[in-house]
């Protein structure tokens, strides 16, 4: 080890165009070992080649991430990576999350309770903490199986979204999402969801696959065991949902699905209906998105269209009642929900030099003609004004949960599982497995 330490030692002061000076006297010693440690290098170099992951350049083994490791061609120098030990603090930077839906005729009811219980579930993520007591970025993406819609060529399966940190987005897919007869493969969908995906390559990170469905989990041509292993080898956690009853889920492989992707298997009944309690705080909270949303400003070629769909998701939320609506201004609030690809102010605090760059032709009416100072002053007005109601939106929603934690206790309990109940029970358990601290 102190041998191999000296040549890369070597190697680097001679990339920084220093000389090592040997003596005469130990010239041949010193020759000797370089050799032997250069014969060490090219078998270090051999066995990397030879180790069993494919994809040398873009590999990621175990213990590793690709943000700690440089693997680059045999005659460049190779890096070291530092192996994550397991009393090293958990700095989790993603938590991501594939949502797999069944569309198939008989999910409509599953598909309103995941309408109904978007912003409830990101709510739920935000509360997650790092050890350096850090939200980690979330990011969700969708996919609709199951529905003769779909391309059988490609299983009946559709990436609605990929892993994105725009909710907006989500929500828009899911609400345009509608059932239709087809055939369910399980095995196919979290194939092809593992693989088309851009999950963190980080083994720190959270990474949660969620596939609901009513059919038995080994149809179709893609052996659903053997896609787990897969699965896994990056991993990612795999929780089945099944809809109907507990036994029959057992029995038609859900459970063994989510006992081989190391997640939870659960049944609902999709038919249920949510319980929503609404409390004293959401009028006021819905009075301050209202303020909130005048804080955004819409720049760039899609800005208009962009602060639109914002509106139309607030509306999409509003229509399963006074409470979801009051879920998702709670989750406007929150630094998940971010818009630096249209708003001026996301923008401006991800990259303040970006606004200097906008033509006169991406600005909002309200910006146009003014000098660039005027345009730096106005947003941060806005950005102020911003930070001032979302800190009195989760001001509102820390009294609101003690309520509503309150009253769900005073009621009687059906008995019955929906999707908010499994997935958000899960999250807390897997996040608080993988180190994260929930408020």
């Amino acid at each position: 080890m102190k041998n191999t330490f000296l040549l890369l030692l070597a190697i680097a002061f001679s990339g920084l165009g220093c000389t090592a000076q040997i003596s005469p006297a130990n010239s041949k010693n010193n020759s000797n070992q370089i050799n032997q440690q250069q014969q060490q290098t090219q078998t270090q170099t051999q066995n990397q080649n030879q180790y069993p992951y494919p994809g040398k350049q873009n590999a990621v083994y175990p213990g590793f991430s690709n943000n700690e490791t440089d693997v680059v061609n045999a005659e460049d120098t190779v890096k070291i990576a530092a192996v994550k030990t397991p009393n090293e603090p958990n700095e989790a930077d993603n938590i991501e999350v594939a949502i797999l839906l069944d569309t198939s005729n008989s999910m409509d009811g599953l598909i309103d309770q995941a309408k109904s219980q978007l912003w409830k579930m990101v709510n739920e993520l935000t509360l997650a903490k790092n050890e350096r007591g850090v939200t980690p970025h979330i990011k969700i993406a969708l996919y609709d199986y199951g529905n003769d819609r779909l391309s059988s060529k490609y299983g009946y399966i559709k990436q609605i979204a990929p892993l994105t940190a725009d909710l907006d987005l989500i929500s828009e897919k899911l609400f345009g999402l509608n059932t239709n007869g087809g055939e369910e493969y399980c095995g196919w969908v979290m194939r092809t969801s593992t693989d088309e995906l851009e999950w963190s390559t980080d083994q720190r990170d959270l990474k949660m696959m969620f596939i609901c469905g009513n059919e038995p989990f080994d149809q179709g041509p893609v052996n659903p065991k053997e896609q787990c292993k897969k699965t896994t080898q990056k991993g990612i956690i795999i929780n089945t949902i099944f809809c109907g009853s507990y036994e029959e889920g057992v029995r038609t492989g859900w459970k063994d699905g989510a006992d081989c992707g190391n997640g939870k298997y659960f049944n609902i009944e999709q038919n249920n209906q949510i319980l929503h309690v609404d409390a004293p705080q959401d009028d006021e909270i819905l009075r301050l998105n209202q303020e909130l949303n005048s804080t955004y400003i819409a720049i760039g070629r899609d800005g208009i269209s962009k602060k639109e769909r914002q509106a139309m998701q607030d509306n999409n939320a509003g229509s399963y009642g006074k409470a979801n609506a009051t879920q998702r201004a709670i989750s406007k609030s929150k630094a998940a929900y971010k818009n630096d690809d249209w708003d001026a102010v996301d923008a401006y605090e991800s990259a303040p030099a970006s606004i200097e760059k906008l033509a006169e032709d991406d600005l909002p009416s309200e910006l146009k003609g003014k000098s660039k100072d005027e345009i730096k002053q106005y947003i941060e007005t806005q950005s102020v004004k911003r930070k001032e109601i979302q800190v009195k939106i989760n001001d509102l929603d820390t009294e609101r949960r003690k309520y509503v934690a309150e009253k769900q206790a005073e009621m009687a309990k059906t008995g019955k599982n929906t999707l908010d109940e499994v997935m958000l029970k899960t999250i807390r358990d897997q996040g608080t497995k993988a180190g994260l601290n929930f408020e």
